[in-house]
């Protein structure tokens, strides 16, 4: 009897076990979380449901887009990073997390995550009025060296994505960055229109945000901060071909997980996202709204976001906004 007892406890933690190793292999088997940090109706916001649409088919599960806004970004980044790392909740990081910390807003840091991959890239141009006097760039740098603290810019808050692109070059050019003063507004769309009204002269935001003002013929771009011309508009110069500058800025999205992700889960993940990604119905969407694409797995998105959080953080202790 003890020996049938004895097999018996056997069989049923061997069964346990058995049962335990088919759960991990059949993730995801409920729904999945995905968290934006940022407003529902945004940019971010669109590339995180078109996302999440596409990669429900691939894993067979729901994926819940959750808008957790607050604290410029920081709600959002904390909630994805104090998630149990089990895959159930990924969400959609962007440039802010190698910002918010040189900041003292929090002490997240992209090292925080799990990368699963960068999916999207839009850098910052160089927006002047249609009927400026600039042909190039070089024109517009040479007016600003010749006259500081004439020129006005605008298209973010005090410290944004876009005045640090601003800043940067323009300290990349041996240029004091407050030669131009900032301008703080909402957004890019209120910075092109104040631009557009005389108030700045200079709007430094993406081509897909000023491109319905570019169309109207009401805006030109000078360049493109960027390693390679923009799809958009092809004939923008590289700030690289039109001046040598290495400098580059772009705001930036991907998919990213709690610290301490299982290998497996990541994998599973990692290949619905590429999936996605080289797929038609996200490209064209992404290409209707003039937002880059950008492929980096795990390993190139954590160099990415480590050369990103050293860049900003160079020019925020420049402009005196790192704490």
């Amino acid at each position: 009897m003890r020996g049938f007892k004895t097999f018996m406890t056997g069989l049923v933690a061997g069964a346990a076990l058995l049962a335990a190793g088919a759960a991990q292999a059949a993730f995801p088997d409920r729904p999945i979380t995905l968290i934006v940090p940022w407003g529902a109706g945004g940019g971010t916001d669109a590339t995180a449901r078109i996302i999440a649409s596409l990669m429900e088919k691939e894993l067979k599960q729901p994926i819940n887009v959750v808008n957790r806004t607050g604290g410029s970004g920081v709600v959002g980044h904390a909630a994805i990073a104090q998630a149990p790392a089990d895959g159930y909740t990924i969400g959609m990081i962007t440039v802010e997390i190698a910002m918010m910390h040189w900041q003292g807003l929090t002490e997240l840091t992209p090292s925080s995550y799990t990368p699963i991959a960068l999916v999207n890239a839009d850098p910052a141009g160089v927006q002047v009025p249609a009927d400026a006097p600039y042909k190039t760039v070089n024109d517009l740098l040479a007016a600003v060296k010749a006259a500081p603290g004439k020129f006005k810019a605008s298209g973010t808050g005090q410290g944004g994505i876009w005045h640090l692109a601003l800043a940067g070059m323009l300290r990349d050019q041996k240029i004091d960055p407050a030669s131009v003063g900032w301008v703080p507004s909402n957004g890019a769309a209120p910075g092109l229109q104040d631009m557009i009204a005389g108030g700045v002269q200079i709007a430094p935001v993406s081509l897909p945000e000023a491109r319905a003002l570019i169309d109207a013929g009401k805006v030109k771009s000078l360049a493109v901060m960027d390693a390679k011309p923009s799809a958009l508009y092809p004939n923008v110069p590289t700030l690289k071909s039109a001046t040598g500058s290495d400098w580059t800025m772009a705001a930036w999205r991907g998919i990213a997980a709690p610290k301490g992700l299982p290998k497996d889960v990541a994998d599973t993940l990692l290949a619905a996202l590429k999936k996605v990604h080289d797929g038609k119905e996200f490209n064209d969407f992404m290409a209707q709204r003039g937002f880059g694409v950008i492929w980096a797995g795990p390993d190139d998105y954590a160099k990415f976001m480590a050369k990103s959080d050293k860049d900003m953080g160079e020019v925020m202790k420049a402009v005196g906004i790192a704490k």
